[in-house]
């Protein structure tokens, strides 16, 4: 029962349609066969479409009442004016559209788009500036305050605080935060910037970048596990055995008709492919059968919620626009933006697909910032971006059919509005929720430590690369987190400036890495960037034949109804278009002129070429 018969399949998205490929088991994963692109078969039934969006919609609801957990904290009981279930409600509209354009027409990959948590804390520290001087104090810091807001900010009832207007106002701050980080993404996805630095984004800055994005929300992990460590545990066990113990073991052949097949019975490996559901749902029984609701008052409304409810913007009132809601939202978009192109690296590998193209990754970023335009004129204090725990979650139940992200979308739609079925993801356990999101930011930790493999690891130049972004990246937001004082220049908006940025682990290792890898002198090989293909994933893409990479290239184009469109746009806008010189460049040598491997001149030719047997 552990084995898996020759016919067994895993599911993955790589048609344009939404279809899934047959997987071989190939006996050397550094080496992939070629086959994982020429084995098509139909789109998933329906049914297991549906669930496994629900899955996605489970990741999904993690991060949506963490987040909004963690802000609401820093509220007193009873100071929004409006319902929570109506602002997570807001929230889910938002990432439902966003989630359906991306997929769409952005970078056309099967990412689900969620509060990320690279919004909250520039919001912490947006919030923290407006607190009362007799609360402003050294322990009242905005890492300790994910834990302790809630109890110092309520004890502040008297005649001698500030009124709910205060709070009220910082949520409105916070929301135009969010809407000048839309707008400041979509500029950049619109002008091409991102899409021209991400070529030069190789395995050294990815992989980095991946590992502390699966290490820096540990801290909220561990805040919702600790509500109920047995349920917790028991969740996480459930999860690594449903997906390794119990991931080969098989269905009953199902009616399912392949594409390129005539056989009519597919196997499917069940327990792998709900390896997220099915343990959501037996823990969820097991603590209703022992009486444990654990359900945060934050999150909980004390009126029952409409059952329909139409967000528009201005339902509560208009973002507000400030100096340093300016402030906070560059930082927000720098973060996020430096966040989504980590996702966008991350799901084409656990994909098996090619290095996303520069015209994917501005077309992603800018519909991006317009999903967070949405969500902050909408009243929400967070912005949407791309998971990485539902991209976690895609390589956890190895499957991501690009169906199942457009069925995300519309059931995000749906929940959005109706508050009183938003409600309902609260009434999951907190425990539930922390556990899900612990197993999919390991997956995605996992899959940043196997990128390193694809440059030389050994080389001292990589090795101190590595070491330093990693460390630096979660020191230093340590550091100023504790010493706030060393960023106090005396004009608030470069203080939340400068603390929204020095804290945010993620851009801190993007940026470190970045600057280390185009300045330090290496060679292209020694880089991982091998014989002039794109990066981050050359040694994947290396022995796929040029057919079947020319297909996997297409799943990065926009859908020929909109191709046709592309004459008419602007020049300066041509960026979002794939260009025809495009699969050209692709195929050029490093001996093409006027080509460099790094930012300082003249660096590429002072290393020597390795020898023969280092470069095998």
């Amino acid at each position: 029962m552990s084995q898996s018969p020759p016919n067994a399949i895993q599911l993955q998205s790589v048609g344009s349609q939404g279809t899934l490929a047959t997987l071989p088991r190939p006996p050397d994963v550094q080496n992939p066969s070629s086959d994982s692109w020429a084995s098509l078969c139909g789109p998933p039934p329906w049914g297991l479409s549906c669930l496994l969006a629900l899955q996605h919609i489970l990741v999904l609801a993690s991060l949506l009442c963490a987040s909004h957990l963690l802000l609401l904290q820093s509220l007193p009981a009873g100071g929004l004016s409006f319902s929570p279930a109506q602002l997570l409600a807001s929230s889910l509209f938002a990432c439902g559209v966003s989630t359906s354009l991306q997929t769409w027409m952005g970078s056309r990959l099967p990412l689900v788009q969620a509060p990320s948590l690279q919004f909250l804390i520039p919001a912490l520290v947006l919030t923290s500036q407006k607190l009362p001087l007799a609360l402003r104090t050294p322990g009242n810091c905005e890492h300790r305050a994910r834990a302790q807001a809630s109890l110092v900010l309520r004890l502040c009832g008297g005649p001698g605080c500030h009124g709910l207007e205060l709070w009220n106002t910082s949520i409105r701050e916070v929301s135009g935060a969010v809407v000048v980080s839309g707008l400041l993404q979509a500029i950049l996805g619109l002008l091409g910037g991102p899409g021209h630095l991400f070529p030069r984004c190789g395995p050294l800055v990815l992989a980095p970048s991946l590992v502390v994005a699966g290490l820096s929300v540990y801290r909220e992990v561990a805040l919702l596990c600790s509500t109920h460590w047995g349920l917790a545990s028991l969740l996480i066990v459930l999860m690594v055995v449903c997906s390794q113990h119990l991931g080969s073991c098989l269905l009953p052949p199902r009616h399912w008709r392949p594409a390129s097949t005539s056989s009519t019975h597919t196997h499917i490996l069940a327990f792998r492919l709900l390896s997220v559901l099915i343990p959501v749902a037996c823990v969820w029984i097991v603590s209703a059968l022992l009486g444990l609701s654990i359900i945060p008052g934050e999150l909980s409304a004390p009126t029952k919620a409409p059952w329909f409810w139409l967000p528009h913007p201005a339902e509560w009132d208009w973002p507000l626009l400030t100096p340093r809601a300016l402030a906070a939202g560059i930082s927000m978009a720098l973060a996020a933006s430096t966040s989504s192109l980590g996702c966008y690296a991350l799901c084409g590998q656990l994909l098996r697909l090619p290095s996303p193209p520069p015209h994917a990754c501005s077309r992603g970023l800018s519909l991006e910032g317009l999903g967070s335009v949405l969500a902050g004129l909408l009243g929400s204090p967070m912005g949407t971006a791309s998971s990485f725990p539902n991209v976690g979650t895609v390589g956890l139940l190895q499957a991501g059919p690009r169906r199942v992200a457009h069925l995300v979308g519309l059931f995000c739609m749906a929940l959005g509005l109706s508050p009183r079925l938003a409600q309902l993801l609260t009434t999951i356990p907190l425990p539930v929720l922390g556990g899900v999101l612990g197993v999919t930011q390991a997956m995605v930790l996992s899959t940043g430590f196997s990128s390193f493999h694809l440059a030389d690891i050994d080389s001292g130049r990589n090795v101190f690369i590595v070491g330093f972004s990693i460390f630096m990246a979660l020191l230093l937001p340590r550091w100023f987190r504790e010493a706030s004082v060393l960023l106090k220049t005396g004009w608030s908006p470069l203080d939340v400036l400068l603390r929204s940025l020095l804290t945010e682990p993620i851009f801190l290792a993007g940026l470190l890495g970045f600057l280390l890898e185009n300045t330090i002198p290496g060679t292209r090989l020694e880089r991982g960037l091998g014989q002039g293909l794109p990066p981050p994933f050359t040694a994947r893409e290396a022995p796929m034949p040029q057919k079947s990479r020319e297909k996997a290239d297409q799943e990065y184009e926009l859908p020929f109804s909109i191709q046709n469109l592309c004459p008419c746009i602007p020049q300066p806008l041509r960026c979002l278009c794939p260009l025809p010189q495009d699969s050209g460049n692709e195929e050029r040598g490093p001996s093409e002129p006027g080509e460099t491997a790094d930012l300082l001149p003249d660096f590429g030719d002072q290393c020597p070429q390795p020898s023969r047997g280092q470069s095998q």
